[in-house]
């Protein structure tokens, strides 16, 4: 295969993990040929573009795509590029517009991606006889598809549906997006560039409890939490379902509205969460006591759900956040965090949820100060000769023999799919990286190119 030992996968699978992956420069490259060339990533929500011509700029490492609702109310992904001479065609980030000009010979385009206007075009091209208008569009995503909502992009033309790529983590997934039949809105999304590489953070909101008491005991320190001690974190579990996973806090005895009172939703969010979420949703929190908090679905996306005191009292309020690690580089990560909320939630819950947010994990919040600080050393140091000589020891809640410090959790403990376990362990973090050494070991075929230049020979548009 490539200049990628094998050793390294198979060393990733049983927990040892190679230090140098963090900081690669022939890792990158496999991850951006196999692994960003084909699953499913997230790029936007539909609440970002709620009426016709509405559109948001967004990027897939390199490629620049136009995210747009159609006059037709129909969303689509476009590749930012103007099928004349390559310029690209929008350089706004956000926006409304019914076309798109190019700045650079003047071609347009509609907000679906059809050309309509060019230049001069019978004296440049003998109009339709040398360039047929007609069926030109800008290239669109290889493939498109939502889950609440939410809006991914796969540049892979035969990736699976995006419901069954996500399986089981659909069900976690609705705690975060589905909390009413109107679904979330998103407001941002705040962007900023970490020296670290991206799997890091992916990682850690995947399922690193074990850092909290050491990372954020200031934060805990302060009184930002009701809880007392970061400790508490090793009563919550950790579970893996589908292409994802995450962490849960264990709440105080008591029914299942008391427990999200707890957390702070107010009594008019709890009866549309009862209504919205399945009977196992909603034994996972009444009747099992345990709430979602971060989670990372694979590659690259995560979320964050928490509930930080925000006014000088005992009160909580919380506040659900979605992020993308976006790799420029083996050792530098675009960070895109938007702040997520119910769409029918009261709008002084709104108000103050986004505080909190804010707070906490926007671009100067207290827990991404002191986690960017531990990522960034991280890949510093991977960068240097004597990483390759070392072993990372990710088989924390394994004993040598692989069995399972922990037994998983029964269904009748965890109403929840997949396997989760209560306490520490790196059990998601493994998952994760396994999941990413399924995808660099697997070449990718060849991949197509379309014309865009002209008629063809049997007079028909090429495309």
């Amino acid at each position: 295969m490539s200049v990628v030992d094998q050793d390294v996968f198979r060393d990733v699978r049983r927990g040892m993990v190679p230090a140098h992956i963090y900081n690669d420069e022939e890792i990158f490259r496999l991850e951006r040929e196999r692994l960003f060339s084909r699953a499913w990533l997230f790029v936007a929500h539909e609440s970002e573009i709620p009426w016709p011509g509405d559109y948001v700029v967004r990027r897939v490492l390199d490629d620049s795509f136009i995210i747009a609702r159609g006059e037709d109310g129909q969303v689509r992904a476009m590749f930012n590029m103007c099928l004349h001479r390559g310029m690209q065609i929008c350089r706004a980030e956000m926006g409304n517009a019914s076309h798109f000009r190019c700045p650079y010979h003047g071609w347009s385009y509609r907000n679906d991606g059809r050309i309509v206007g060019l230049p001069f075009h019978k004296e440049a091209y003998g109009g339709e006889a040398g360039f047929r208008r007609k069926g030109q569009t800008l290239l669109p995503a290889p493939s498109l598809d939502s889950y609440n909502g939410l809006i991914f992009i796969s540049m892979d033309p035969d990736a699976p549906p995006l419901r069954e790529y996500l399986g089981d983590f659909a069900f976690y997934l609705d705690y975060y997006t589905k909390q009413s039949a109107s679904g979330i809105e998103l407001r941002g999304p705040q962007r900023w560039r970490i020296k670290a590489n991206w799997k890091i953070g992916a990682e850690n909101f995947a399922g690193d409890m074990y850092h909290t008491p050491q990372t954020h005991t200031s934060v805990v320190e302060i009184g930002l939490f009701r809880e007392p001690k970061a400790e508490k974190r090793k009563d919550g579990n950790t579970y893996w379902a589908g292409n994802g996973g995450g962490t849960t806090y264990k709440l105080p005895p008591g029914p299942l509205e008391e427990r999200l009172r707890y957390v702070g939703y107010p009594d008019v969010m709890i009866e549309k969460m009862k209504q919205q979420w399945s009977a196992d949703q909603l034994d996972v929190i009444g009747r099992d006591g345990f709430m979602i908090s971060a989670a990372s679905l694979f590659p690259n996306m995560s979320l964050v759900h928490n509930w930080p005191k925000v006014e000088d009292t005992d009160d909580v309020l919380p506040f659900i956040s979605l992020r993308t690690w976006q790799p420029v580089g083996p050792d530098e990560t675009e960070v895109l965090s938007w702040f997520a909320v119910d769409a029918e939630a009261p709008e002084e819950f709104k108000k103050l949820s986004y505080k909190a947010y804010l707070m906490c994990f926007g671009s100067t919040g207290m827990f991404e100060q002191d986690d960017v600080e531990n990522w960034v050393s991280l890949t510093n140091t991977a960068a240097g000769t004597m990483a390759r000589r070392l072993l990372l020891n990710s088989r924390m809640g394994l004993l040598e023999d692989g069995t399972e410090v922990v037994a998983p959790l029964t269904r009748e403990e965890f109403a929840g799919p997949g396997e989760a376990h209560v306490g520490y362990g790196e059990y998601n973090q493994r998952h994760l990286l396994a999941r990413w050494a399924d995808y660099l070991e697997r070449p990718v075929d060849e991949v197509g190119h379309v014309e865009v230049s002209g008629v063809g020979d049997d007079g028909e548009v090429c495309a």
